[in-house]
């Protein structure tokens, strides 16, 4: 069983074991820049899910990484894959994705950004969309990639990591979204209600990241793959 994973810091399992960030933030992998640790990695909640599943992890999270990224990176994997299960923890709505000079640069609020990029990211700041707004987009963006892969039958299980999606308009997702409107389903509340506390860098242990991998793989048995 193939199982992948994709979202930002938190699927990308960010100081669980290792307080790097990512495996460029440490001198001995850094030649692997923005991927994540591999310690950490190891025993995110989708390496524990997959191995709760007997299946093997293909993780395209990044730390940093807007929704944009999730969906541009997520695709362009299903061109040429087709996983048995695909499991996306969704990152904050103001997150964008630009692409300048051939270059992907994921940009969000407190972003450090390269001097060449300031005067965007300055305007980009004083004109950002209200939260609302930024919902409401980006449930439309998640709703075409889960009708694409409803359309080709690639189980798959959303969740928002930190804020729930604040929107007019709800959307039937089944049993394909955890709690989408609901702001205690997030990862980040559920973990804080079991207990864990975040680190100083809003991330979270191993032992949340096992916790929730259990959470994901009884709703995967219970709901994904049997029905």
């Amino acid at each position: 069983m193939l199982v992948y994973v994709n979202g930002d810091s938190h699927a990308a399992a960010a100081e669980a074991v290792n307080g790097c960030a990512t495996a460029g933030d440490d001198p001995q992998y850094k030649f692997l820049k923005r991927l994540p640790h591999p310690d950490n990695i190891r025993v995110s909640f989708g390496q524990l899910t997959a191995d709760n599943l007997h299946g093997e992890l293909y993780c395209d999270a990044e730390s940093g990484a807007s929704n944009a990224r999730i969906l541009r990176t997520t695709r362009e994997y299903i061109k040429s894959n087709t996983p048995d299960l695909i499991i996306i923890g969704w990152s904050t709505w103001e997150r964008e994705e630009w692409l300048i000079n051939g270059e992907y640069h994921q940009i969000s609020v407190g972003s450090k950004v390269d001097s060449d990029l300031e005067g965007p990211y300055k305007t980009w700041l004083t004109n950002i969309k209200s939260n609302q707004q930024l919902c409401e987009s980006a449930q439309t963006d998640i709703w075409q990639l889960h009708l694409e892969l409803e359309e080709r039958q690639i189980p798959h299980l959303f969740f928002n990591c930190f804020s729930n999606l604040q929107v007019n308009n709800q959307k039937d997702w089944g049993s394909c979204y955890i709690g989408p409107y609901n702001q205690t389903d997030t990862y980040w509340d559920w973990c804080l209600a079991q207990g864990f506390l975040p680190t100083k860098y809003y991330h979270f242990r191993f032992d949340a990241h096992m916790a929730w991998a259990n959470q994901l793989t009884k709703i995967i048995n219970e709901s994904i793959i049997t029905k």
